[in-house]
C-alpha cells in the first residue's frame, strides 16, 4: 500500500511541475517587489492557517536568517505569535487575527504574503484588505480555484491542483525558488 501511495504522489507531482513553471514571471515580480521593499528599509509580513502557517514561518526564516548561503539578514516575519493570535481572536474575532497585526506592523511599501490552499479563509481575505489600505504590496500563494482571494492581490501564484498536499508542495517549490533567486541578488 505505501509503495502505491508514494508512486501516486510522485506521478501527481510529475504532472503538476510543468504546470507550475509558467508562474516564473509572476514569481520574479514577487522577488523584485521584495528587493525593492528591503532596499527601502521595509519588511515582508507572511500569514497562513494550519499547514500554510507552518509554510509562513518556513519562508520567513529562510528570508530573515538564510536559505543556502550566508548573507545579510532580510526583514521578514510570519504573523504566527500565539499570544497575539489568541488575543486578537478573543477580542476581535478569528477573522481579525492577521489584519490586526498588519494594522500594527504594516507600512506603505511593505509586502504582505497570504498563503492559502483554498483562498477562502476569512482572516486572510481581511488581511489582504488591511494590507491594501496601508498601501502594502499584496501577494497570494493559492491553490484549487483560488477561492475568494483569486484576483484580489497584485501578485498571484496559483498552483493548479485540487489536492491540498500537492498545492502545499507546489507552494514550497515556488518559495524555495524565490529564496534562491533572492540570495543571488543579496550579499
Amino acid at each position: 500500500m505505501m509503495k502505491s501511495l508514494l508512486g501516486r504522489t510522485i506521478k501527481e507531482l510529475g504532472a503538476l511541475l510543468p504546470r507550475i513553471e509558467p508562474l516564473g514571471g509572476e514569481l520574479e515580480r514577487l522577488g523584485e517587489a521584495m528587493m525593492k521593499c528591503w532596499n527601502e528599509q521595509g519588511k515582508v509580513l507572511i500569514a497562513g492557517n494550519g499547514g500554510s502557517a507552518a509554510d509562513a514561518m518556513h519562508l520567513a526564516e529562510e528570508l530573515s536568517v538564510r536559505f543556502a548561503k550566508n548573507r545579510r539578514a532580510l526583514a521578514a516575519m510570519a504573523l504566527c505569535d500565539p499570544a497575539v493570535i489568541t488575543c486578537a481572536g478573543n477580542d476581535f474575532g478569528f477573522e481579525s487575527i492577521f489584519s490586526r497585526q498588519i494594522e500594527a506592523l504594516g507600512n506603505d511599501g511593505d509586502v504582505f504574503v497570504a498563503l492559502s490552499t483554498s483562498g477562502n479563509s476569512a482572516n486572510l481575505v481581511r488581511a489582504v484588505e488591511a494590507a491594501k489600505s496601508r498601501r502594502m504590496v499584496t501577494v497570494s500563494f493559492l491553490g484549487k480555484d483560488g477561492g475568494k482571494l483569486k484576483g484580489k492581490c497584485e501578485i498571484e501564484l496559483l498552483v493548479p491542483s485540487s489536492t491540498t498536499a500537492r498545492v502545499q508542495e507546489g507552494h514550497k517549490i515556488l518559495y524555495h525558488t524565490l529564496c534562491e533567486w533572492i540570495e543571488s541578488k543579496v550579499e
